[in-house]
């Protein structure tokens, strides 16, 4: 029997495990301090509520199926925004919720790509232009955090619509889910498919300058958010291209990239569910993770007894008071600084008779070598 993990799946241990949490700790904080509650929704669902009204996606396509010993038709979730219709029943507006856990695709695998990924959400039912500014302006302070050098591009659905129905071009949600994918696939490609569905001009159209788009109607709310996002010091770039995969995106959409990255770390927009204006923004923390510039060495002390347990019990539990992290470990002293290595414990603490009548103990230093004596 092997013990692989499966294709698209990953284990995380050690150092790699404690930054992810760290992470994921500053998006939390940010969430909450920003007003949003938390939120936690089964990983399954009836396969039929999981591909809601947007079927033609291409992320639909890519929802992992299965079947109960009912044969009831089921699927693991791959966001959390279609779980919202179920939340936000009875709930007064402006409804913010956030939510942080897995999310599944059966899509293929790359370096930056599983099929496991990890997803912090913060959404708000019921926004407006103001909200989304606001959105962005806590996306800012996550990432200025936790150190990633990042870029925020805005687009609005509304606008390629207009831009669409001004060139008379049909099928237009393939021509925007063709747009989403200049940063997938060879340009040249994305030419030969719009020239099929009628819109081979568009491209050309769309690498105009900012301030041709002035002239359409829908670029009004553009300018809204830039307008609300300068109120938070925030700078973004508007990008004609922009479109999200997902067709269920009605107004303004945002991307946030990182040098050296070519996937997006983080991305939302604006919404309808129930009927009603929603905004969202999505945090792929493996990403995220990997970019971060977090320091993750804290205090951790190893306290060894040497035949004495109940002094050593009452030493862990001082420091865990003072919000150190503490290991006890019993017996032979001859392998405990190497399991301190082992484990990356910064401190080690031998408790033996002596010690423990003089009050006194000695703090080996991993890092230096060197010794203190801590007074307890």
């Amino acid at each position: 029997m092997t013990t692989e993990t499966i294709k698209g799946f990953r284990d995380y241990t050690g150092e790699e495990a404690k930054k992810r949490r760290r992470v994921t700790d500053y998006i939390e904080g940010a969430f909450m301090r920003y007003g949003y509650e938390p939120a936690e929704t089964p990983i399954i669902e009836k396969e039929e509520f999981v591909r809601g009204e947007n079927k033609e996606d291409e992320v639909i396509s890519d929802i992992f199926k299965l079947k109960d010993k009912g044969k009831r038709k089921l699927a693991l979730r791959y966001e959390f925004t279609f779980q919202l219709k179920r939340l936000m029943k009875n709930k007064k507006l402006p409804y913010k919720r956030y939510q942080i856990g897995p999310v599944f695709r059966d899509e293929p695998v790359s370096a930056n790509r599983f099929r496991q990924f990890t997803q912090c959400d913060a959404d708000i039912v019921g926004s407006t232009v103001k909200d989304e500014a606001e959105i962005l302006a806590m996306t800012k302070e996550i990432f200025d955090k936790i150190g990633i050098d990042f870029v925020i591009y805005i687009n609005n659905r509304k606008l390629l619509r207009e831009i669409l129905s001004k060139y008379k071009i049909k099928n237009k949600e393939q021509v925007i889910r063709e747009f989403d994918k200049l940063d997938k696939l060879p340009k040249e490609q994305i030419k030969d498919n719009l020239k099929k569905l009628g819109a081979g001009k568009i491209l050309g159209i769309l690498e105009q300058s900012p301030n041709y788009f002035k002239k359409y109607k829908s670029f009004s709310e553009i300018d809204g958010l830039v307008d609300y996002c300068e109120l938070y010091g925030i700078k973004v770039r508007f990008a004609p291209f922009l479109s999200r995969g997902l067709s269920y995106y009605t107004g303004s959409i945002f991307e946030i990239k990182c040098k050296g990255v070519k996937e997006t770390i983080c991305a939302g927009g604006s919404y309808e569910v129930e009927g009603k204006q929603a905004t969202g923004i999505s945090f792929g923390l493996d990403r995220i993770s990997q970019l971060a510039k977090l320091k993750t060495e804290k205090e951790k002390y190893l306290v060894v007894s040497l035949g004495q347990d109940k002094e050593s019990v009452k030493i862990a539990q001082k420091l865990r008071k003072k919000n150190k992290i503490v290991s006890l470990l019993y017996g032979k002293p001859s392998k405990a600084l190497e399991f301190a290595n082992s484990y990356d414990y910064n401190k080690v603490i031998f408790v033996g008779q002596k010690e423990v009548k003089s009050g006194k103990f000695k703090v080996k230093d991993m890092k230096t070598g060197r010794e203190r004596v801590l007074k307890i």
